[in-house]
């Protein structure tokens, strides 16, 4: 008889990790800074949830290469729902004042959110790329394959001009053959090809609102961590050694520019 045990729900979610992955680093007279768990675990959520966005655009990529349209826009609609979750996330960080998190602050030592593997990913998986941001990191870190590979490889917009080539629609050759790693620029010519996608095609114009929501999302996303960022810890440096609230700010501007530049003339 096999000793092996059933699957069951601790087992298949493999509790035993995830519930003690919590390591409080501060110390007090009856253990660690209450309010350090919370940061602890908003945090891990978030990288979770970093996660579950990586995996749902690798799909939606493999969507669009395949044609299917239908089921891009369904999965693009998951990670907007996604997206509203880790910025409604935001609301339980900020029930913590700033006395409570400088309680535990200088435990943190240089370990900042700005060394989040899987979050730079993300802006290499959707097309904000600098290489600068690569060799930030050590070769040796956990996840540094997986943010090699979205660097090197061509991104959400990518895969999207190729698919809107492919239904028929004019995108310049330079930017169907454009080195993938380089920052995205804006191109007069697609915005006129969008232009045209919006007012003869409206199922494909529903794809362009759906980017733009995700666009919108992520910088929804970076505005609230900034004020929450500035709330908290006001005009002090980052923990990382970033300047904090002023790089965070610089953030904010759009993935896609030429989905944003189009609205004057639609």
């Amino acid at each position: 008889m096999s000793n092996q045990q059933a699957l069951n729900y601790v087992s298949y979610l493999q509790l035993d990790k995830i519930l003690t992955a919590q390591s409080p680093r501060s110390q007090t007279k009856s253990g660690f800074e209450h309010d350090e768990m919370l940061f602890i675990i908003i945090h891990q959520s978030y990288e979770l949830w970093f996660k579950q966005i990586l995996h749902e655009i690798d799909h939606v990529m493999a969507l669009l290469s395949q044609n299917q349209l239908s089921n891009a826009l369904a999965t693009i609609r998951r990670i907007l729902t996604i997206l509203k979750t880790i910025v409604s996330q935001i609301d339980i960080l900020e029930t913590m004042t700033p006395l409570q998190f400088n309680s535990f602050r200088s435990f943190l030592e240089s370990s900042s959110g700005f060394q989040s593997v899987q979050f730079r990913e993300l802006e290499f998986a959707l097309g904000y790329k600098r290489e600068a941001m690569l060799n930030q990191f050590s070769t040796e870190i956990y996840g540094y394959e997986q943010l090699q590979h979205h660097f090197q490889t061509p991104s959400l917009w990518d895969v999207f001009l190729k698919f809107i080539a492919q239904q028929g629609y004019s995108v310049p050759a330079t930017l169907l053959e454009r080195d993938v790693t380089q920052p995205i620029a804006p191109s007069e010519a697609l915005q006129a090809t969008l232009i045209n996608i919006y007012q003869s095609d409206p199922w494909m114009g529903r794809l362009c609102e759906r980017l733009v929501d995700l666009d919108e999302g992520l910088q929804e996303w970076r505005y609230r961590h900034v004020k929450m960022v500035a709330r908290t810890i006001g005009s002090k440096m980052g923990t990382g050694g970033s300047s904090g609230v002023g790089y965070l700010s610089s953030t904010i501007k759009p993935l896609w520019p030429d989905l944003w530049a189009i609205r004057a003339n639609l």
